[in-house]
């Protein structure tokens, strides 16, 4: 925490909005290389990689980075992404929440049940398109899975990519929907009066141990 006009609260640091990004511009490729390959009427996409053949190379690696990118994301944020009683609290008042009035809301951690919802979904999602994804990936392993087993991955695997860009769309439209958010993944910072509205319960964990790091060190001169 940062005192000024206005009070700054740092969100993320730089890798982790680093590793944000990597996972954002990967499903952004697989989203379109993905559809290229799905249907004839969008074939014309490939273009952007260079040809049928180019994508069709690139899809699965992409794939790879996506993966990883998001289990160094997981691996960070899964703890204060669990499930909590107020979560229900929240849910139960998601009139309030679209509506925009926080004051009726109770005081929340680092992030909302909505948030907690799309990062689980893209959780599961992912798991789901990379364990699908080997099945047909025939380069490497067309000799481990049958023809049918790799007909129920295809289709699957296809589900699980509408499903996990309907998450990213509604991810997005969240992000900029909440005025001040796009800030955390940019600058890496919100304002105080953001955290104050948005997620009370972590404002104050912050000061409090902004508090007992100033009482250990002393006051800065």
């Amino acid at each position: 925490m940062e005192p000024g006009k206005p009070v700054t609260v740092s969100r993320y640091g730089p890798l982790a909005r680093l590793n944000h990004w990597i996972t954002a511009g990967s499903l952004i490729l697989l989203a379109v290389s993905g559809l290229a390959l799905f249907t004839p009427s969008l074939y014309f996409l490939t273009e952007l990689f260079g040809g049928g053949q180019n994508t069709r190379a690139l899809h699965p690696w992409i794939g790879v980075v996506l993966f990883v990118s998001f289990f160094v994301f997981f691996l960070q944020l899964w703890r204060a992404n669990l499930p909590e009683k107020v979560d229900v609290v929240w849910l139960s008042k998601i009139k309030d929440v679209v509506g925009g009035h926080e004051e009726n809301l109770p005081e929340l951690g680092k992030y909302n049940a909505g948030q907690k919802f799309i990062f689980w979904g893209m959780v599961a999602l992912i798991l789901l398109l990379i364990a699908t994804g080997v099945m047909i990936w025939e380069q490497y392993f067309a000799t481990y899975f049958g023809i049918p087993l790799r007909r129920v991955a295809v289709l699957v695997h296809s589900i699980a990519a509408v499903l996990i860009i309907c998450i990213f769309i509604l991810h997005v439209y969240a992000a900029i929907w909440t005025r001040g958010t796009l800030r955390a993944m940019t600058r890496g910072t919100v304002t105080g009066g953001w955290a104050w509205r948005h997620h009370r319960k972590w404002l104050r964990e912050l000061a409090g141990l902004r508090r007992a790091e100033t009482r250990k060190t002393g006051p800065a001169e």
